[in-house]
């Protein structure tokens, strides 16, 4: 296994929509495998592939207190249950040290392949339907912080950015 890069905003490959995974191969697997150790060694319990600059329709997620809780989502497609939304707060890994209260369906039901390639069903509600939806948005080029005023927005880059350019002079 190795750990993976995680993008950070504004890097424009974030923008990037990912691609529909036509097989899951041992690369699909071992990929799956890397970002499930990235994701851990970031204390995450979220990670879409276009994260770690992988244009693939796959994210993970795990919300077990133990790391033994890990769900494997590839070609993803996402239906709301509930009309009403829900107030929630979100970070990101690719925004670190941000989180802002957002509104999301609380349920969803998510029809995807597993990690093996078997397609299931699997209804979520509260947290982790909002990680659901987070992830999902990644893959299209999304980020939480798109739903957020321009002004916020803009802070959030500013400030990444700066700490960015400190990172890399040390």
């Amino acid at each position: 296994m190795a750990k993976l890069e995680i993008l950070e905003f504004p890097d424009p490959r974030l923008r990037k929509v990912a691609e529909k995974v036509e097989e899951v191969t041992a690369d699909i697997k071992q990929l799956i495998e890397d970002m499930t150790e990235t994701m851990y060694a970031a204390d995450g319990c979220g990670l879409a592939a276009t994260q770690v600059d992988v244009q693939l329709r796959i994210f993970i997620m795990d919300f077990s207190s133990d790391q033994t809780g890990l769900e494997v989502f590839i070609n993803p497609e996402i239906t709301p249950l509930c009309e009403e939304p829900s107030e929630f707060s979100e970070g990101c890994l690719s925004v670190p040290g941000f989180f802002e209260n957002l509104d999301r369906p609380n349920r969803v039901k998510v029809k995807a392949l597993d990690k093996d390639g078997n397609v299931f069903e699997k209804e979520y509600e509260g947290i982790q339907s909002v990680c659901v939806q987070h992830e999902n948005d990644h893959l299209d080029g999304k980020l939480f912080v798109d739903q957020l005023t321009k002004l916020k927005r803009d802070r959030i880059r500013k400030k990444l950015e700066k700490n960015q350019r400190l990172a890399t002079k040390q």
